[in-house]
């Protein structure tokens, strides 16, 4: 049986018998295996992306929208990137900025420096939240 969480992915195959099942938290994961080791799948590949709530990509969006200004024409999806909008190193400091203010987070300089993405700006705000959280408990 195989079992899907937003951030774990635990695999329990029927012929392998283990006192520990395999765990991994993932972003993104393609997985092949023989049918007979999960029966009750149809199919024999799939694919998990562990995305950010809507309501984070919404804000991340808002912010991008207003730091680039962008019309409201413009389709702004998960997977647009920064550089698509035209903006440069200087925006996208300021984009980090706008989000460190809204979710009340701070990007370190090194993670600020991967972010292309909506999404990944999305993932990252949502692990950082979750980090702080945490950290308050």
């Amino acid at each position: 049986m195989a079992s899907v969480s937003a951030s774990c992915l635990r695999f329990h195959p029927l012929l392998l018998h283990s006192n520990q099942p395999a765990q991994g938290s993932f972003k993104l994961v393609s997985v092949s295996w023989p049918k007979s080791w999960f029966p009750s799948l149809k199919a024999t590949r799939f694919r998990v992306s562990c995305a950010a709530k809507p309501e984070t990509v919404q804000k991340v969006c808002d912010i991008v929208r207003k730091q680039l200004v962008l019309s409201p024409e413009t389709l702004l999806t998960p997977e647009t990137k920064f550089s698509e909008l035209g903006a440069d190193s200087l925006d996208t400091v300021e984009i980090v900025m706008g989000l460190e203010e809204e979710f009340n987070i701070s990007v370190e300089e090194d993670s600020s420096q991967n972010i292309t993405t909506v999404k990944e700006a999305a993932d990252l705000i949502e692990k950082l939240v979750q980090k702080k959280a945490e950290a308050g408990a």
